[in-house]
């Protein structure tokens, strides 16, 4: 919750005056719901978010950082498939220029 307060800090911050910023905000909120774990500490995934997300019968809890993302097993695995191809540019581009260094937090 603590990071989706910061993430929902930022949109506050965007013009609501502007149409892409009202599209924005209002796609990236569609289907928000807050999910309370069961007294087994199971998770339970609303129907709705399944159909949309794909997942069938197995996930993949996937660490993102300062998030966590929750994908259907299948379809997470086709998306680092697709993403390995060109890993290491990507990984140069990101991680190891040096005109990245300010919007990376100074990694280099």
């Amino acid at each position: 919750m603590k990071e989706w307060k910061v993430v929902m800090a930022q949109m506050n911050t965007l013009n609501r005056f502007v149409k892409k910023n009202n599209d924005f905000i209002r796609r990236f909120t569609a289907g928000v719901k807050t999910i309370e774990l069961d007294a087994s500490g199971r998770l339970l995934i609303p129907k709705d978010l399944q159909a949309f997300s794909g997942i069938t019968r197995e996930v993949v809890m996937s660490s993102a950082i300062n998030i966590i993302e929750i994908w259907d097993k299948d379809t997470y695995e086709k998306a680092i498939d697709e993403a390995t191809v060109d890993f290491a540019e990507l990984a140069e581009e990101v991680m190891g220029g040096t005109e990245n260094k300010e919007s990376n937090g100074g990694l280099s």
